[in-house]
């Protein structure tokens, strides 16, 4: 009898047991943990596609007609200003400065005669004026024919890179044909396209920006080493993107960067009482985002949210939430609009503590 009543009084004890754990089972579900944005100043890095391209580039043409006899550099060599690069045959143009010299002297003995006949006068003024003018315009044909004589030297304006060679040893060349172009990569200009909308709130804060701390990210999806300057803003917006091109300046002096290049201008952006949440208090619905507010009876409101700007783990809204609401935080998959639920409230620092905030 009393091994029966022992066996009555577990038996109890469990069912007692259970169901106390499935009544806190129950509540633990339906309590969510909600939580407040926070409002702070910080600091962003807004990526932009890139262009980057030598301040000095040009391309270096012929400017007399001739046959290419000498071609002195490589694709790719380094040249130093005044370096000859190449020769056109300057037979023609060395036959045409010797006749502009010859008639030159001729012009001379001219003008000595005419003086001497002038001092006795033999002749008038006048025809000693008209030799002299003829010497002028023969030391002038000179001087034009030693001009397209040393166009057949084709120099380099100053210190860079020489890119592809267009044409082969030999070759007939044409007055003004491209041979190659030459670059000057110490400094590199690099341009990135802004939205509108970016540029306004730029030139509204302009003294805030810091525009002399600009990085840039390369191909390989390393930062470059050195530091860029936002120095210019292009005059027009492009009507078709809306966007306007920023130049931002990088030193080069280990010509890493070439003309032509592409990479990522990352940009530091300032943002001052920014409304930050966290990415997992949020959902998309076609394309869209969202949170889920609680009031203070414990009602689920469904809220579409813009979003300003990403860091890892956190969002910065553009608009949606003022930041003194309470979001939903964990559950947002178990819960609807018009929901009634039981919240706990989390700190917002808290919540935070564990996820990427940049300092003020």
């Amino acid at each position: 009898m009393r091994y029966n009543t022992l066996s009555l009084w577990m038996v109890g004890g469990l069912m007692t047991f259970s169901a106390c754990h499935t009544e806190t089972e129950k509540e633990e579900e339906t309590t969510f943990s909600v939580t407040s944005p926070v409002i702070k100043d910080t600091t962003i890095t807004k990526q932009y596609v890139s262009q980057i391209r030598a301040i000095r580039h040009i391309e270096i043409r012929s400017q007399e007609r001739g046959f290419l006899e000498h071609i002195y550099v490589d694709e790719g060599q380094y040249v130093h200003k005044g370096q000859l690069l190449f020769q056109i045959m300057p037979k023609i143009y060395q036959a045409e400065y010797l006749k502009a010299e010859a008639e030159v002297e001729a012009a001379m003995l001219e003008v000595r005669n005419a003086e001497t006949l002038s001092e006795k006068n033999i002749i008038a003024p006048n025809e000693l004026a008209l030799t002299k003018a003829k010497l002028k315009r023969a030391e002038a044909e000179m001087e034009l024919a030693k001009t397209h004589l040393q166009f057949t030297k084709i120099v380099a304006p100053y210190d860079g890179y020489v890119d592809h060679l267009e044409l082969k040893l030999g070759s007939l060349v044409d007055e003004g044909e491209l041979l190659t172009s030459l670059s000057d990569n110490k400094q590199m200009w690099v341009y990135f396209n802004v939205t509108e909308s970016e540029y306004l709130d730029f030139k509204s804060h302009e003294d805030e920006q810091d525009m002399n701390n600009v990085k840039l990210l390369l191909a390989n999806h390393e930062t470059f080493s050195e530091i860029g300057k936002v120095e210019a803003i292009e005059a027009d917006f492009n009507n078709e993107t809306g966007n306007i091109a920023f130049r931002a300046t990088f030193a080069n002096p280990a010509n890493l960067l070439r003309n032509g290049q592409t990479g990522t201008v990352l940009m530091p952006i300032p943002i001052h009482h920014g409304v930050i949440i966290p990415q997992k208090a949020t959902f998309e619905i076609m394309d869209k985002k969202y949170v889920y507010i609680v009031d203070g009876n414990g009602t689920v409101k469904l809220t579409p949210i813009t979003v300003k700007a990403q860091l890892p783990d956190l969002y910065i809204l553009e608009n949606g939430l003022v930041g003194t609401e309470k979001i939903l935080l964990e559950g947002i998959r178990k819960v609807q609009d018009g929901d009634k639920i039981k919240t706990r409230y989390e700190e917002p620092n808290k919540v935070l503590s564990a996820l990427t905030l940049p300092s003020e």
